[in-house]
Protein backbone atom coordinates (compact mmCIF):
# COMPACT_ATOMS: atom_id res chain seq x y z
CA UNK A 1 0.00 0.00 0.00
CA UNK A 2 1.61 3.37 -0.74
CA UNK A 3 0.37 6.94 -0.21
CA UNK A 4 0.71 9.75 -2.52
CA UNK A 5 0.90 13.20 -0.50
CA UNK A 6 0.77 16.93 -2.24
CA UNK A 7 1.39 19.77 -0.42
CA UNK A 8 1.16 23.64 -1.21
CA UNK A 9 0.85 26.72 0.90
CA UNK A 10 -3.13 26.64 -0.07
CA UNK A 11 -4.09 23.01 -0.71
CA UNK A 12 -3.13 19.52 0.76
CA UNK A 13 -4.28 16.10 -0.68
CA UNK A 14 -4.10 12.86 0.86
CA UNK A 15 -4.33 10.07 -1.73
CA UNK A 16 -4.53 6.21 -0.51
CA UNK A 17 -4.96 3.10 -1.93
CA UNK A 18 -2.80 3.93 -4.79
CA UNK A 19 -0.34 1.58 -5.69
CA UNK A 20 2.97 2.77 -6.64
CA UNK A 21 5.53 0.04 -8.83
CA UNK A 22 8.67 1.52 -8.08
CA UNK A 23 10.50 4.00 -6.49
CA UNK A 24 11.79 6.36 -9.17
CA UNK A 25 8.74 7.42 -11.06
CA UNK A 26 9.70 10.64 -13.72
CA UNK A 27 7.12 12.10 -16.57
CA UNK A 28 8.71 14.08 -19.48
CA UNK A 29 8.28 17.92 -19.43
CA UNK A 30 8.07 17.03 -23.68
CA UNK A 31 5.13 14.42 -23.70
CA UNK A 32 2.30 14.01 -20.98
CA UNK A 33 1.98 10.52 -19.25
CA UNK A 34 -1.49 9.23 -17.81
CA UNK A 35 -1.84 8.46 -14.39
CA UNK A 36 -5.22 6.16 -13.89
CA UNK A 37 -6.38 5.80 -9.59
CA UNK A 38 -9.12 3.70 -9.02
CA UNK A 39 -10.94 3.85 -5.86
CA UNK A 40 -13.48 1.69 -4.52
CA UNK A 41 -16.74 2.73 -2.72
CA UNK A 42 -15.22 1.83 0.43
CA UNK A 43 -11.86 4.13 0.11
CA UNK A 44 -12.20 7.46 0.61
CA UNK A 45 -10.45 10.72 -0.62
CA UNK A 46 -10.14 13.07 1.85
CA UNK A 47 -9.26 16.88 1.08
CA UNK A 48 -7.75 19.54 4.11
CA UNK A 49 -7.73 22.80 3.94
CA UNK A 50 -4.93 23.40 6.31
CA UNK A 51 -1.27 22.17 5.47
CA UNK A 52 0.26 23.06 8.97
CA UNK A 53 -1.63 20.80 11.57
CA UNK A 54 -3.20 18.06 9.39
CA UNK A 55 -0.26 16.60 8.54
CA UNK A 56 -0.59 14.29 10.97
CA UNK A 57 -2.15 11.93 8.60
CA UNK A 58 -5.44 11.21 10.92
CA UNK A 59 -8.35 8.90 9.46
CA UNK A 60 -10.83 10.82 11.88
CA UNK A 61 -11.71 13.18 8.76
CA UNK A 62 -12.58 10.41 6.38
CA UNK A 63 -15.61 10.43 4.97
CA UNK A 64 -17.82 7.14 3.90
CA UNK A 65 -19.79 8.53 1.04
CA UNK A 66 -17.17 10.25 -1.25
CA UNK A 67 -15.38 8.22 -3.83
CA UNK A 68 -13.68 8.36 -7.32
CA UNK A 69 -14.03 5.49 -9.97
CA UNK A 70 -11.88 5.27 -13.04
CA UNK A 71 -10.87 8.84 -12.96
CA UNK A 72 -8.25 9.73 -15.44
CA UNK A 73 -5.96 12.28 -14.26
CA UNK A 74 -3.72 14.01 -17.10
CA UNK A 75 -0.11 15.66 -15.63
CA UNK A 76 1.93 17.36 -17.51
CA UNK A 77 5.28 18.80 -16.82
CA UNK A 78 5.78 17.47 -13.17
CA UNK A 79 8.50 15.62 -11.84
CA UNK A 80 9.21 13.26 -9.09
CA UNK A 81 12.66 13.53 -7.81
CA UNK A 82 14.50 10.46 -5.74
CA UNK A 83 15.19 12.79 -3.03
CA UNK A 84 11.46 13.76 -2.14
CA UNK A 85 10.02 9.88 -2.07
CA UNK A 86 10.33 9.36 1.77
CA UNK A 87 8.75 6.60 4.90
CA UNK A 88 6.61 7.18 7.56
CA UNK A 89 5.29 4.93 10.26
CA UNK A 90 1.48 4.42 10.33
CA UNK A 91 0.89 1.80 13.43
CA UNK A 92 2.62 -0.90 12.08
CA UNK A 93 3.39 -0.58 8.29
CA UNK A 94 5.72 1.92 6.87
CA UNK A 95 3.96 3.90 3.88
CA UNK A 96 5.90 5.63 1.17
CA UNK A 97 5.28 9.56 0.80
CA UNK A 98 5.88 11.38 -2.47
CA UNK A 99 6.75 14.89 -2.31
CA UNK A 100 6.00 17.07 -4.49
CA UNK A 101 7.04 20.92 -4.43
CA UNK A 102 4.73 23.42 -4.58
CA UNK A 103 6.41 26.08 -7.45
CA UNK A 104 5.87 22.77 -9.80
CA UNK A 105 2.05 22.73 -8.84
CA UNK A 106 1.71 26.75 -8.65
CA UNK A 107 3.55 26.93 -12.29
CA UNK A 108 1.26 24.28 -13.69
CA UNK A 109 -1.77 24.73 -12.75
CA UNK A 110 -2.46 27.33 -15.56
CA UNK A 111 -1.03 25.43 -17.86
CA UNK A 112 -3.26 22.44 -16.75
CA UNK A 113 -6.66 24.26 -16.88
CA UNK A 114 -6.62 26.21 -19.52
CA UNK A 115 -4.70 24.64 -21.62
CA UNK A 116 -6.10 24.03 -25.54
CA UNK A 117 -6.93 20.07 -24.47
CA UNK A 118 -9.39 17.46 -25.79
CA UNK A 119 -12.04 17.87 -23.77
CA UNK A 120 -12.27 21.64 -24.05
CA UNK A 121 -11.65 21.18 -27.85
CA UNK A 122 -14.96 19.01 -27.87
CA UNK A 123 -17.44 21.19 -25.64
CA UNK A 124 -16.88 23.90 -28.06
CA UNK A 125 -17.15 22.32 -31.32
CA UNK A 126 -20.12 20.43 -30.12
CA UNK A 127 -23.25 21.53 -32.64
CA UNK A 128 -26.52 22.49 -31.49
CA UNK A 129 -29.42 21.46 -34.33
CA UNK A 130 -32.11 24.21 -34.38
CA UNK A 131 -35.49 23.04 -34.31
CA UNK A 132 -35.81 22.86 -37.77
CA UNK A 133 -32.88 20.25 -38.42
CA UNK A 134 -34.49 18.40 -35.32
CA UNK A 135 -37.75 17.68 -37.29
CA UNK A 136 -35.88 17.19 -39.79
CA UNK A 137 -33.88 14.00 -38.48
CA UNK A 138 -36.99 12.76 -37.06
CA UNK A 139 -38.27 12.75 -40.20
CA UNK A 140 -35.48 10.62 -41.28
CA UNK A 141 -35.32 7.08 -41.27
CA UNK A 142 -32.20 5.42 -39.71
CA UNK A 143 -31.44 3.09 -42.86
CA UNK A 144 -33.50 4.07 -45.35
CA UNK A 145 -32.25 1.68 -48.18
CA UNK A 146 -32.81 -0.90 -45.88
CA UNK A 147 -36.49 0.55 -45.58
CA UNK A 148 -37.11 0.58 -49.07
CA UNK A 149 -36.06 -3.22 -49.40
CA UNK A 150 -38.38 -4.05 -46.70
CA UNK A 151 -41.33 -2.60 -48.13
CA UNK A 152 -40.53 -4.36 -51.22
CA UNK A 153 -40.26 -7.68 -49.42
CA UNK A 154 -43.64 -6.96 -47.42
CA UNK A 155 -45.43 -6.11 -50.68
CA UNK A 156 -44.57 -9.47 -52.14
CA UNK A 157 -45.47 -11.66 -49.02
CA UNK A 158 -48.72 -9.76 -48.67
CA UNK A 159 -50.16 -10.07 -51.65
CA UNK A 160 -49.98 -13.68 -51.31
CA UNK A 161 -51.47 -13.61 -48.19
CA UNK A 162 -54.50 -11.41 -48.37
CA UNK A 163 -55.05 -13.39 -52.09
CA UNK A 164 -55.05 -16.49 -49.93
CA UNK A 165 -57.46 -14.94 -47.11
CA UNK A 166 -59.87 -14.25 -49.75
CA UNK A 167 -59.64 -17.58 -51.58
CA UNK A 168 -60.13 -20.11 -49.16
CA UNK A 169 -63.60 -18.93 -47.37
CA UNK A 170 -64.52 -18.30 -51.03
CA UNK A 171 -63.75 -21.68 -52.32
CA UNK A 172 -65.18 -23.54 -49.06
CA UNK A 173 -68.34 -22.12 -49.31
CA UNK A 174 -68.86 -23.03 -52.58
CA UNK A 175 -69.18 -26.66 -51.21
CA UNK A 176 -71.65 -26.63 -49.09
CA UNK A 177 -74.14 -23.29 -48.45
CA UNK A 178 -73.76 -23.08 -44.62
CA UNK A 179 -71.36 -20.97 -42.25
CA UNK A 180 -70.30 -24.42 -40.40
CA UNK A 181 -67.10 -25.61 -42.20
CA UNK A 182 -65.90 -21.90 -42.54
CA UNK A 183 -66.88 -21.57 -39.05
CA UNK A 184 -65.33 -24.48 -37.65
CA UNK A 185 -61.88 -23.82 -39.21
CA UNK A 186 -61.76 -20.48 -37.89
CA UNK A 187 -62.63 -21.73 -34.20
CA UNK A 188 -59.34 -24.34 -34.10
CA UNK A 189 -57.22 -21.95 -36.11
CA UNK A 190 -57.44 -19.29 -33.37
CA UNK A 191 -57.54 -21.98 -30.40
CA UNK A 192 -53.79 -22.71 -32.05
CA UNK A 193 -53.29 -19.13 -32.41
CA UNK A 194 -54.36 -18.70 -28.49
CA UNK A 195 -51.74 -21.81 -27.25
CA UNK A 196 -48.62 -21.43 -29.59
CA UNK A 197 -48.45 -17.37 -29.79
CA UNK A 198 -46.88 -16.91 -26.62
CA UNK A 199 -44.02 -20.01 -27.73
CA UNK A 200 -43.80 -18.67 -31.30
CA UNK A 201 -42.92 -14.78 -29.65
CA UNK A 202 -39.95 -15.72 -27.05
CA UNK A 203 -38.78 -18.07 -29.77
CA UNK A 204 -38.04 -15.22 -32.48
CA UNK A 205 -36.97 -13.16 -29.35
CA UNK A 206 -34.40 -15.03 -28.63
CA UNK A 207 -33.36 -15.90 -32.51
CA UNK A 208 -31.46 -14.53 -35.25
CA UNK A 209 -34.42 -11.91 -36.73
CA UNK A 210 -33.49 -12.94 -40.51
CA UNK A 211 -33.04 -17.02 -40.38
CA UNK A 212 -35.70 -16.50 -38.23
CA UNK A 213 -38.07 -14.59 -40.29
CA UNK A 214 -37.41 -16.72 -43.80
CA UNK A 215 -37.82 -20.15 -42.03
CA UNK A 216 -41.54 -18.54 -41.25
CA UNK A 217 -41.83 -17.24 -44.69
CA UNK A 218 -41.16 -21.40 -45.99
CA UNK A 219 -43.57 -22.70 -43.49
CA UNK A 220 -45.93 -20.48 -44.50
CA UNK A 221 -45.96 -20.66 -48.31
CA UNK A 222 -45.76 -24.50 -47.75
CA UNK A 223 -48.58 -24.80 -45.34
CA UNK A 224 -51.03 -22.38 -48.17
CA UNK A 225 -49.65 -24.82 -50.74
CA UNK A 226 -51.03 -28.14 -48.66
CA UNK A 227 -54.45 -26.37 -48.04
CA UNK A 228 -54.69 -25.20 -51.96
CA UNK A 229 -54.23 -29.05 -52.59
CA UNK A 230 -56.91 -30.39 -49.87
CA UNK A 231 -59.58 -27.50 -51.27
CA UNK A 232 -58.50 -28.72 -54.65
CA UNK A 233 -59.15 -32.45 -53.35
CA UNK A 234 -62.66 -31.78 -52.33
CA UNK A 235 -63.47 -29.74 -55.09
CA UNK A 236 -62.97 -32.61 -57.12
CA UNK A 237 -64.62 -35.34 -54.72
CA UNK A 238 -68.25 -35.73 -55.13
CA UNK A 239 -70.44 -32.92 -52.74
CA UNK A 240 -71.60 -34.45 -49.05
CA UNK A 241 -73.17 -33.15 -46.47
CA UNK A 242 -71.99 -30.62 -44.29
CA UNK A 243 -71.25 -32.98 -41.15
CA UNK A 244 -70.05 -35.08 -43.36
CA UNK A 245 -66.85 -32.57 -44.45
CA UNK A 246 -66.43 -31.97 -41.53
CA UNK A 247 -65.24 -35.59 -40.68
CA UNK A 248 -63.14 -36.17 -43.72
CA UNK A 249 -59.60 -36.63 -43.14
CA UNK A 250 -58.96 -33.72 -45.94
CA UNK A 251 -60.56 -31.57 -43.79
CA UNK A 252 -58.19 -32.34 -40.58
CA UNK A 253 -55.43 -31.77 -42.99
CA UNK A 254 -56.71 -28.49 -44.08
CA UNK A 255 -57.67 -27.66 -40.31
CA UNK A 256 -54.14 -28.59 -39.12
CA UNK A 257 -52.68 -26.58 -42.43
CA UNK A 258 -54.12 -23.62 -41.99
CA UNK A 259 -53.62 -23.42 -38.31
CA UNK A 260 -49.91 -23.67 -38.99
CA UNK A 261 -50.17 -20.89 -41.88
CA UNK A 262 -52.46 -18.42 -39.45
CA UNK A 263 -49.27 -18.75 -37.00
CA UNK A 264 -46.95 -18.37 -39.12
CA UNK A 265 -48.48 -15.35 -40.56
CA UNK A 266 -49.29 -13.76 -36.94
CA UNK A 267 -45.27 -14.20 -36.06
CA UNK A 268 -44.17 -12.54 -39.39
CA UNK A 269 -46.90 -9.59 -39.05
CA UNK A 270 -45.55 -8.77 -35.02
CA UNK A 271 -42.00 -9.55 -36.45
CA UNK A 272 -42.41 -6.63 -39.01
CA UNK A 273 -44.75 -4.01 -37.34
CA UNK A 274 -42.99 -4.31 -33.34
CA UNK A 275 -39.50 -4.74 -34.27
CA UNK A 276 -37.83 -4.50 -38.10
CA UNK A 277 -39.51 -1.47 -39.26
CA UNK A 278 -38.95 -0.31 -35.07
CA UNK A 279 -35.39 -0.54 -36.05
CA UNK A 280 -35.20 0.63 -39.26
CA UNK A 281 -36.72 3.51 -39.22
CA UNK A 282 -35.52 4.17 -35.83
CA UNK A 283 -36.71 4.04 -32.43
CA UNK A 284 -35.78 7.51 -31.51
CA UNK A 285 -36.95 9.45 -34.65
CA UNK A 286 -41.16 9.23 -34.35
CA UNK A 287 -41.98 11.06 -37.34
CA UNK A 288 -39.83 8.25 -39.59
CA UNK A 289 -41.46 5.74 -37.27
CA UNK A 290 -44.95 6.86 -37.88
CA UNK A 291 -44.34 7.57 -42.08
CA UNK A 292 -43.16 3.55 -41.69
CA UNK A 293 -45.96 2.34 -39.92
CA UNK A 294 -48.61 4.15 -42.23
CA UNK A 295 -46.55 2.76 -45.61
CA UNK A 296 -46.88 -0.96 -43.87
CA UNK A 297 -50.38 -0.37 -43.50
CA UNK A 298 -51.24 0.95 -47.05
CA UNK A 299 -48.92 -1.54 -48.14
CA UNK A 300 -50.90 -4.45 -46.90
CA UNK A 301 -54.24 -2.21 -47.38
CA UNK A 302 -53.23 -2.53 -51.34
CA UNK A 303 -52.33 -6.13 -51.25
CA UNK A 304 -55.51 -7.00 -50.37
CA UNK A 305 -57.46 -4.47 -52.95
CA UNK A 306 -55.48 -6.35 -55.36
CA UNK A 307 -55.60 -9.97 -54.20
CA UNK A 308 -59.21 -9.57 -53.71
CA UNK A 309 -60.24 -8.27 -56.74
CA UNK A 310 -58.21 -10.81 -58.50
CA UNK A 311 -59.61 -13.81 -57.27
CA UNK A 312 -63.08 -12.15 -57.40
CA UNK A 313 -62.58 -11.60 -61.46
CA UNK A 314 -60.76 -15.24 -61.08
CA UNK A 315 -63.64 -16.92 -59.64
CA UNK A 316 -66.11 -15.00 -61.52
CA UNK A 317 -64.72 -16.32 -64.87
CA UNK A 318 -63.27 -19.45 -64.21
CA UNK A 319 -64.04 -22.57 -62.15
CA UNK A 320 -62.32 -23.01 -58.61
CA UNK A 321 -59.94 -25.73 -58.92
CA UNK A 322 -58.46 -23.51 -61.76
CA UNK A 323 -58.22 -20.17 -59.48
CA UNK A 324 -56.51 -22.23 -56.64
CA UNK A 325 -54.00 -23.93 -58.93
CA UNK A 326 -53.34 -20.35 -60.36
CA UNK A 327 -52.82 -19.11 -56.32
CA UNK A 328 -50.68 -21.83 -56.10
CA UNK A 329 -48.49 -20.72 -58.53
CA UNK A 330 -48.23 -17.22 -56.98
CA UNK A 331 -47.12 -18.97 -53.87
CA UNK A 332 -43.94 -20.51 -55.45
CA UNK A 333 -43.03 -17.73 -57.50
CA UNK A 334 -42.80 -14.95 -54.60
CA UNK A 335 -41.11 -17.00 -51.85
CA UNK A 336 -37.49 -16.96 -53.64
CA UNK A 337 -38.68 -13.06 -53.78
CA UNK A 338 -39.30 -12.76 -50.57
CA UNK A 339 -35.56 -14.56 -49.51
CA UNK A 340 -33.52 -12.40 -51.69
CA UNK A 341 -35.38 -9.13 -50.34
CA UNK A 342 -35.30 -10.09 -46.62
CA UNK A 343 -31.39 -10.88 -47.04
CA UNK A 344 -31.01 -7.40 -49.02
CA UNK A 345 -32.47 -5.64 -46.07
CA UNK A 346 -30.16 -6.76 -43.83
CA UNK A 347 -27.50 -5.77 -46.29
CA UNK A 348 -28.73 -2.45 -46.76
CA UNK A 349 -29.05 -1.68 -43.46
CA UNK A 350 -25.57 -2.67 -42.72
CA UNK A 351 -26.61 -5.39 -40.47
CA UNK A 352 -28.76 -3.76 -38.26
CA UNK A 353 -31.15 -7.04 -37.81
CA UNK A 354 -28.39 -9.12 -36.71
CA UNK A 355 -28.71 -10.58 -33.09
CA UNK A 356 -25.67 -11.28 -31.51
CA UNK A 357 -25.66 -14.36 -29.15
CA UNK A 358 -24.37 -12.09 -26.16
CA UNK A 359 -27.40 -10.19 -26.53
CA UNK A 360 -29.75 -12.58 -26.68
CA UNK A 361 -28.00 -13.91 -23.33
CA UNK A 362 -28.56 -10.31 -21.99
CA UNK A 363 -31.97 -10.25 -22.74
CA UNK A 364 -33.29 -13.49 -20.68
CA UNK A 365 -34.27 -13.19 -17.39
CA UNK A 366 -34.89 -15.55 -14.58
CA UNK A 367 -38.38 -16.35 -15.02
CA UNK A 368 -38.42 -17.52 -18.85
CA UNK A 369 -36.48 -20.46 -18.68
CA UNK A 370 -34.30 -22.20 -20.65
CA UNK A 371 -34.51 -22.41 -24.61
CA UNK A 372 -36.87 -25.47 -25.83
CA UNK A 373 -35.34 -28.65 -26.71
CA UNK A 374 -36.65 -31.98 -27.16
CA UNK A 375 -36.68 -32.57 -23.57
CA UNK A 376 -38.56 -29.91 -22.07
CA UNK A 377 -40.32 -28.24 -25.47
CA UNK A 378 -43.63 -29.10 -23.39
CA UNK A 379 -42.67 -27.44 -19.99
CA UNK A 380 -40.97 -24.41 -21.88
CA UNK A 381 -43.85 -23.75 -23.44
CA UNK A 382 -46.01 -23.83 -20.76
CA UNK A 383 -43.96 -21.52 -19.35
CA UNK A 384 -43.89 -18.92 -22.49
CA UNK A 385 -47.52 -19.11 -22.46
CA UNK A 386 -48.04 -18.09 -18.31
CA UNK A 387 -44.59 -15.08 -19.12
CA UNK A 388 -46.39 -13.82 -22.25
CA UNK A 389 -49.52 -13.49 -20.32
CA UNK A 390 -47.66 -11.56 -17.08
CA UNK A 391 -46.23 -9.24 -18.85
CA UNK A 392 -49.18 -8.63 -21.56
CA UNK A 393 -51.43 -7.62 -18.57
CA UNK A 394 -48.48 -5.70 -16.92
CA UNK A 395 -48.20 -3.34 -20.05
CA UNK A 396 -47.83 0.21 -19.10
CA UNK A 397 -50.86 0.53 -22.28
CA UNK A 398 -52.76 -2.71 -21.32
CA UNK A 399 -56.53 -0.33 -21.80
CA UNK A 400 -55.11 0.57 -25.60
CA UNK A 401 -54.37 -3.33 -26.43
CA UNK A 402 -57.53 -4.35 -24.63
CA UNK A 403 -59.53 -1.99 -27.06
CA UNK A 404 -58.04 -3.46 -29.63
CA UNK A 405 -59.03 -7.21 -28.56
CA UNK A 406 -62.72 -6.17 -28.22
CA UNK A 407 -62.22 -5.32 -32.05
CA UNK A 408 -62.14 -8.69 -32.47
CA UNK A 409 -65.29 -10.04 -31.77
CA UNK A 410 -66.35 -8.27 -34.27
CA UNK A 411 -66.23 -11.06 -36.98
CA UNK A 412 -69.59 -10.65 -38.93
CA UNK A 413 -69.29 -6.64 -39.67
CA UNK A 414 -66.09 -6.85 -41.41
CA UNK A 415 -64.61 -7.86 -45.12
CA UNK A 416 -63.31 -11.54 -43.58
CA UNK A 417 -64.01 -15.25 -43.99
CA UNK A 418 -67.74 -15.15 -42.17
CA UNK A 419 -68.69 -12.04 -44.60
CA UNK A 420 -67.37 -13.64 -47.62
CA UNK A 421 -69.43 -16.59 -46.96
CA UNK A 422 -72.40 -14.63 -46.00
CA UNK A 423 -72.76 -13.30 -49.20
CA UNK A 424 -71.32 -16.27 -51.60
CA UNK A 425 -74.50 -17.72 -50.33
CA UNK A 426 -76.39 -14.91 -50.47
CA UNK A 427 -75.94 -15.36 -54.29
CA UNK A 428 -73.86 -12.49 -54.91
CA UNK A 429 -71.44 -12.46 -57.72
CA UNK A 430 -67.80 -13.00 -56.86
CA UNK A 431 -66.71 -10.00 -58.39
CA UNK A 432 -69.13 -7.73 -56.35
CA UNK A 433 -67.61 -9.44 -53.31
CA UNK A 434 -64.14 -8.85 -54.11
CA UNK A 435 -65.17 -5.40 -54.92
CA UNK A 436 -66.51 -5.00 -51.58
CA UNK A 437 -63.33 -6.11 -50.12
CA UNK A 438 -61.25 -4.22 -52.01
CA UNK A 439 -63.14 -0.82 -51.60
CA UNK A 440 -62.71 -1.89 -47.50
CA UNK A 441 -59.24 -2.02 -47.88
CA UNK A 442 -59.15 1.19 -49.55
CA UNK A 443 -60.63 2.73 -46.87
CA UNK A 444 -58.09 1.76 -45.14
CA UNK A 445 -55.33 3.28 -47.62
CA UNK A 446 -57.61 6.54 -47.16
CA UNK A 447 -57.40 5.97 -42.94
CA UNK A 448 -53.33 6.24 -43.55
CA UNK A 449 -53.58 10.16 -44.55
CA UNK A 450 -56.59 10.85 -42.37
CA UNK A 451 -55.04 9.09 -39.15
CA UNK A 452 -51.41 11.32 -39.98
CA UNK A 453 -53.61 14.14 -40.50
CA UNK A 454 -55.63 13.57 -37.22
CA UNK A 455 -52.28 13.25 -35.08
CA UNK A 456 -51.37 16.31 -36.02
CA UNK A 457 -54.28 18.24 -35.07
CA UNK A 458 -55.09 16.42 -31.83
CA UNK A 459 -52.93 14.25 -30.76
CA UNK A 460 -52.47 10.39 -30.84
CA UNK A 461 -54.78 9.37 -28.26
CA UNK A 462 -58.10 11.30 -29.13
CA UNK A 463 -57.21 10.64 -32.70
CA UNK A 464 -57.82 6.53 -32.00
CA UNK A 465 -60.87 7.79 -29.88
CA UNK A 466 -62.26 9.59 -32.75
CA UNK A 467 -61.72 6.42 -35.24
CA UNK A 468 -63.26 4.26 -32.42
CA UNK A 469 -66.07 6.13 -32.52
CA UNK A 470 -66.93 6.61 -35.42
CA UNK A 471 -66.66 2.91 -36.52
CA UNK A 472 -69.10 2.30 -33.90
CA UNK A 473 -71.68 4.95 -35.32
CA UNK A 474 -71.85 3.53 -38.41
CA UNK A 475 -71.76 0.04 -37.75
CA UNK A 476 -74.76 0.56 -35.20
CA UNK A 477 -76.02 1.75 -38.27
CA UNK A 478 -75.66 -1.02 -40.32
CA UNK A 479 -76.98 -3.31 -38.02
CA UNK A 480 -80.26 -1.31 -37.74
CA UNK A 481 -80.26 -1.36 -41.79
CA UNK A 482 -80.19 -4.80 -41.59
CA UNK A 483 -82.78 -5.48 -38.86
CA UNK A 484 -85.68 -3.34 -40.95
CA UNK A 485 -85.65 -6.27 -42.98
CA UNK A 486 -85.28 -5.00 -46.26
CA UNK A 487 -82.30 -6.44 -47.26
CA UNK A 488 -83.63 -9.18 -49.97
CA UNK A 489 -83.79 -6.14 -52.14
CA UNK A 490 -80.65 -5.06 -53.48
CA UNK A 491 -80.61 -1.11 -52.58
CA UNK A 492 -80.32 -1.73 -48.71
CA UNK A 493 -77.95 -4.75 -48.85
CA UNK A 494 -75.71 -1.93 -50.78
CA UNK A 495 -76.58 0.50 -48.21
CA UNK A 496 -75.98 -2.16 -45.53
CA UNK A 497 -72.49 -2.70 -47.48
CA UNK A 498 -71.73 0.83 -47.52
CA UNK A 499 -71.65 1.53 -44.09
CA UNK A 500 -69.59 -1.29 -43.38
CA UNK A 501 -67.18 -0.06 -46.03
CA UNK A 502 -66.79 3.29 -44.75
CA UNK A 503 -67.10 2.07 -40.69
CA UNK A 504 -63.43 0.45 -41.78
CA UNK A 505 -62.39 4.40 -42.23
CA UNK A 506 -62.47 3.98 -38.32
CA UNK A 507 -61.84 0.49 -37.44
CA UNK A 508 -58.36 1.14 -39.58
CA UNK A 509 -57.53 4.95 -38.13
CA UNK A 510 -57.26 3.42 -34.76
CA UNK A 511 -55.40 -0.23 -36.12
CA UNK A 512 -52.66 2.40 -37.39
CA UNK A 513 -52.98 4.85 -34.07
CA UNK A 514 -53.18 2.00 -31.69
CA UNK A 515 -49.96 0.06 -33.06
CA UNK A 516 -48.09 3.29 -32.44
CA UNK A 517 -49.09 3.76 -28.49
CA UNK A 518 -48.10 -0.09 -28.34
CA UNK A 519 -44.53 0.90 -30.13
CA UNK A 520 -44.41 3.74 -27.50
CA UNK A 521 -45.39 1.74 -24.54
CA UNK A 522 -44.01 -1.64 -24.97
CA UNK A 523 -39.57 -1.88 -24.53
CA UNK A 524 -38.01 -3.86 -28.22
CA UNK A 525 -36.71 -6.14 -25.82
CA UNK A 526 -40.21 -7.77 -24.89
CA UNK A 527 -41.95 -6.89 -28.68
CA UNK A 528 -42.21 -10.10 -30.21
CA UNK A 529 -43.61 -11.77 -27.14
CA UNK A 530 -46.00 -8.95 -25.75
CA UNK A 531 -46.99 -8.77 -29.28
CA UNK A 532 -47.81 -12.45 -30.24
CA UNK A 533 -49.40 -12.73 -26.27
CA UNK A 534 -51.89 -9.91 -27.87
CA UNK A 535 -52.73 -11.43 -31.05
CA UNK A 536 -53.39 -14.89 -28.67
CA UNK A 537 -55.62 -12.94 -26.62
CA UNK A 538 -57.44 -11.83 -29.72
CA UNK A 539 -57.56 -14.97 -31.28
CA UNK A 540 -59.46 -15.78 -27.75
CA UNK A 541 -62.01 -12.95 -28.39
CA UNK A 542 -62.44 -14.17 -31.94
CA UNK A 543 -62.58 -18.06 -31.22
CA UNK A 544 -65.43 -17.35 -28.33
CA UNK A 545 -67.42 -15.54 -30.93
CA UNK A 546 -66.97 -17.85 -33.63
CA UNK A 547 -67.68 -20.64 -31.05
CA UNK A 548 -71.71 -18.72 -30.88
CA UNK A 549 -71.18 -19.27 -35.16
CA UNK A 550 -70.68 -22.28 -34.66
CA UNK A 551 -73.88 -22.95 -32.92
CA UNK A 552 -75.80 -20.65 -34.84
CA UNK A 553 -74.94 -21.40 -38.39
CA UNK A 554 -77.82 -20.75 -40.20
CA UNK A 555 -77.70 -17.78 -42.34
CA UNK A 556 -80.94 -16.38 -40.54
CA UNK A 557 -79.11 -15.88 -37.77
CA UNK A 558 -77.02 -13.34 -39.41
CA UNK A 559 -78.69 -10.53 -37.59
CA UNK A 560 -78.41 -11.95 -33.61
CA UNK A 561 -74.51 -12.03 -34.90
CA UNK A 562 -74.36 -8.80 -36.40
CA UNK A 563 -75.57 -7.46 -32.94
CA UNK A 564 -72.97 -8.74 -30.87
CA UNK A 565 -70.24 -7.51 -33.50
CA UNK A 566 -71.39 -4.26 -32.77
CA UNK A 567 -71.78 -3.99 -29.29
CA UNK A 568 -67.91 -5.64 -29.16
CA UNK A 569 -67.25 -2.08 -31.15
CA UNK A 570 -69.07 0.08 -28.48
CA UNK A 571 -67.36 -1.26 -25.95
CA UNK A 572 -63.89 -1.03 -27.09
CA UNK A 573 -65.02 3.04 -27.77
CA UNK A 574 -66.15 2.93 -24.27
CA UNK A 575 -62.69 1.43 -22.84
CA UNK A 576 -60.82 3.54 -24.84
CA UNK A 577 -62.12 6.89 -23.63
CA UNK A 578 -62.23 5.64 -20.15
CA UNK A 579 -58.86 5.47 -20.24
CA UNK A 580 -58.11 8.54 -22.12
CA UNK A 581 -60.40 10.78 -19.41
CA UNK A 582 -58.08 9.41 -16.82
CA UNK A 583 -54.78 8.94 -17.59
CA UNK A 584 -52.28 7.68 -15.11
CA UNK A 585 -48.72 9.28 -14.15
CA UNK A 586 -47.10 6.35 -16.31
CA UNK A 587 -49.10 7.16 -19.41
CA UNK A 588 -48.40 11.12 -18.78
CA UNK A 589 -44.68 9.82 -19.28
CA UNK A 590 -44.58 7.90 -22.21
CA UNK A 591 -47.26 10.19 -23.93
CA UNK A 592 -45.84 13.89 -22.36
CA UNK A 593 -45.64 15.14 -26.34
CA UNK A 594 -49.06 14.46 -26.16
CA UNK A 595 -51.59 17.47 -26.31
CA UNK A 596 -54.21 16.06 -24.37
CA UNK A 597 -51.57 15.37 -21.46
Amino acid sequence: MAMAAITNPQLSFNLFNCSVTGREASISRQTASRIRYRFSSSRWLSLNSSSATNRRYSFDSFKSRCSIVNTDVHLNHVAVEDEDISTVDIGCCTTPIVQLKSDVLEAESLSMLTGDTYVDSLLTTLPVLTEEEQKTLAATPAHPEGLYAFYASCLAGNLVEQLWNFAWPSAIALLHPSLLPVAVMGFLTKLVIIIGGPLVGKLMDHSPRVPSYIFLNVVQASAQLLSAAMIIHAHTVSPASTSSILLRPWFAVLVLAGAIERLSGVALGVAMERDWVVLLAGINRPIALAQANAVLNRIDLLCEIAGTSLFGILLSKYDPVTCLKLAASLMVWSLPIMISLTWLTNKLSTGVLDRAKCCQASRRTSDEGPLPDAQNFVNTGLEAIKHGWREYVQQPVLPASLAYVLLYFNVVLTPGSLMTAFLTQRGLNPSVIGGFSGLCAFMGVAATFLSASLVRRIGILKAGAVGLTFQASLLTIAVAVYQSGTLSQRSPLLLFLCLIVLSRLGHMSYDIVGAQILQTGIPSSKANLIGTTEISVASLAESLMLGVVILANDVSHFGFLAMLSVLSVVGAAWMFCRWLLNPTEEQRSLFSFDPQL
